[in-house]
């Protein structure tokens, strides 16, 4: 495997050198820290691309995922925070994003597998 991502996800390799990041809290202040369009940017490359990956990831067990697999899954994991963004917050992103700061999230699920 030649780039950051599992053979099939190439055109996702700059989102994922910014976004695919391991913690919640850090998911979150990126997503708060990036525009409406570097969020839409992102959206829009993944959003078609979510279920081929969940299925192809779901093919083994966690602990058996390769680097690039869970590359992957924290990257998706990362499109959930953008698509709340962008799909229901909208325009109102920016005052959630500051409030944000004031709440940061200790633990989630999410934090133990990826």
């Amino acid at each position: 495997m030649s780039g950051i991502l599992p053979p099939g996800y190439e055109t996702l390799d700059p989102f994922a050198a910014r976004l695919a990041v391991a913690g919640s809290n850090e998911r979150a202040l990126l997503r708060g820290s990036s525009t409406a369009e570097e969020r839409q940017a992102f959206y829009d490359a993944v959003r078609d691309r979510v279920g081929p990956a969940l299925d192809e990831l779901d093919r083994k067990p966690l602990a058996e995922l390769t680097e690039q697999e869970e590359r992957l899954l924290r990257l998706l994991l990362s499109f959930a925070h953008v698509a709340l963004a962008v799909e229901i917050q909208g325009a109102d992103e920016a005052r959630h994003a500051e409030l944000r700061a004031h709440m940061p999230i200790t633990r989630s699920p999410a934090d133990a597998i990826a």
